[in-house]
């Protein structure tokens, strides 16, 4: 699909050969703190996943892709449209970009392609990201992607000890 093509990247479904590269993911405690995410994963429960991630957007109401390298077809991070609701026409984005290729330009053009995805595949009229105050690498990626901030949820996330807020980031489809 060419929606789903860049120029570095592209974006592909899961397949049952990412079991182990959604293990290394999912288990980087670094992650946690943005999926929400309070233990490891068993390679059993995301084999569990993988057997599920071929139903239908409209049914689970999440899709989640592989950022893939054009060059070298290379696993270079995760971009996932969750809580889709057809109804209201919107859905939240997450994105995670495997630490060795993080600040290489992956994460902007990847959104860049999932957000075209959604507005003109899916028809959706907006977009939703809930980031924390402190990430400022993806407060500064959403916002160059003309996310506007909307909301802040205080104390919002318990981590490490600390309370932290949670910024709420919306693109309108126009």
């Amino acid at each position: 699909m060419q929606l789903l093509n860049g120029t570095n990247i592209y974006l592909r479904a899961i397949e049952p050969e990412d079991l182990d590269f959604l293990f290394q993911i999912e288990n980087n405690e670094a992650f946690w703190e943005i999926s929400h995410t309070q233990k490891p994963f068993s390679k059993y429960e995301l084999k569990k996943y993988l057997e599920n991630a071929h139903l239908d957007l409209y049914e689970v109401k999440q899709l989640r892709l592989i950022i893939t390298s054009q060059k070298n077809k290379e696993k270079i991070g995760i971009i996932d449209l969750f809580d889709f609701n057809p109804q209201h026409k919107r859905a939240g984005i997450g994105i995670v970009i495997a630490p060795k290729y993080q600040n290489k330009g992956i994460a902007s053009e990847a959104l860049t392609l999932l957000i075209n995805y959604a507005f003109k595949h899916l028809s959706l009229h907006q977009l939703y990201a809930n980031i924390t105050n402190t990430n400022t690498q993806s407060i500064r990626l959403f916002e160059q992607k003309k996310f506007k901030k909307t909301g802040v949820k205080t104390d919002w996330i318990f981590t490490n000890g600390v309370f932290k807020d949670e910024i709420l980031y919306q693109l309108i489809n126009d």
